[in-house]
């Protein structure tokens, strides 16, 4: 059986042509039957693909070749099957909707933290520990000592920073979220709302679980992603939606366009 390739990306740059991106992402993505959700915007791209491995390392080249994202990074894992229906290459104000202006993380953003000292920063009794997620990602699993926003939409987040008793008083805050998106924003918020130390996990959970062995983690529980593969588990294998905690069944057969 062969194996499908499963490639999360983003970055953060100006992209002034994303329209006339579109169409021509999309078909080349198809012709090779790697289908996902990209979000395309002025501020760059985000999105999932998935497929064969020929076909998924070929989209990635394709968007490398394109100078201003030579660098883009990606995060990669494996299924036995394909984990979208079709391909889907949206336009958007952002490619991750915080909703407040004059947050850019080329100019502003908080501290990253390699997951091999996340145990460390997040075991400091002095430091917020904040999971950006949705309410719903965060009933899969998350971090020991982490506090639950209890957001639906990543939008809401600004609301909840301006009002939580949690963070009054506490200078030191580190957050985190699936791959490190959402928290390149959430990070310059905070730092603009007058947090002085801000810091995040890079790489996201992903990179957390691919990087920590199990026996060491402080993860628990289940990573919710946004495809067919609904969880992962700490090897980062597929769990298909063997358990769903009831805070996510609403989700979990939503067309979802990855506007976390």
């Amino acid at each position: 059986m062969s194996k499908t390739l499963i490639a999360a990306l983003y970055k953060f740059v100006p992209l002034e042509d994303y329209e006339a991106m579109r169409e021509p992402l999309k078909a080349f993505c198809v012709e090779r039957d790697v289908r996902g959700s990209i979000l395309l915007a002025s501020e760059g791209i985000n999105g999932t693909i998935a497929g064969p491995e020929e076909g998924v390392c070929a989209v990635l080249a394709h968007l490398r070749a394109d100078p201003r994202l030579a660098e883009l990074e990606h995060k990669e894992a494996w299924a036995d099957r394909h984990v979208f229906k079709r391909m889907k290459v949206r336009l958007k104000q952002e490619i991750v909707r915080l909703a407040v202006d004059g947050i850019d993380p080329n100019e502003i953003v908080g501290r990253y933290v390699k997951p091999e000292n996340w145990n460390e920063l997040i075991s400091d009794p002095d430091v917020v520990v904040i999971d950006t997620r949705n309410d719903y990602e965060f009933a899969f699993g998350t971090f020991e000592r982490a506090v639950n926003p209890e957001t639906q939409a990543f939008r809401e987040f600004p609301d909840w920073v301006r009002k939580a008793v949690e963070l009054e008083n506490k200078p030191k805050v580190a957050m985190f979220c699936t791959g490190g998106i959402r928290c390149e924003k959430a990070t310059g918020l905070m730092l603009k709302e007058g947090f002085d130390e801000v810091y995040h996990l890079e790489g996201g959970i992903l990179n957390y679980l691919e990087k920590v062995p199990e026996e060491e983690s402080l993860w628990k529980g289940e990573c919710f992603v946004f495809d067919d593969r609904v969880s992962v588990d700490h090897q980062l294998e597929p769990r298909w939606g063997e358990w769903v905690p009831e805070e996510a069944k609403h989700i979990i057969n939503e067309d979802t366009d990855y506007e976390k």
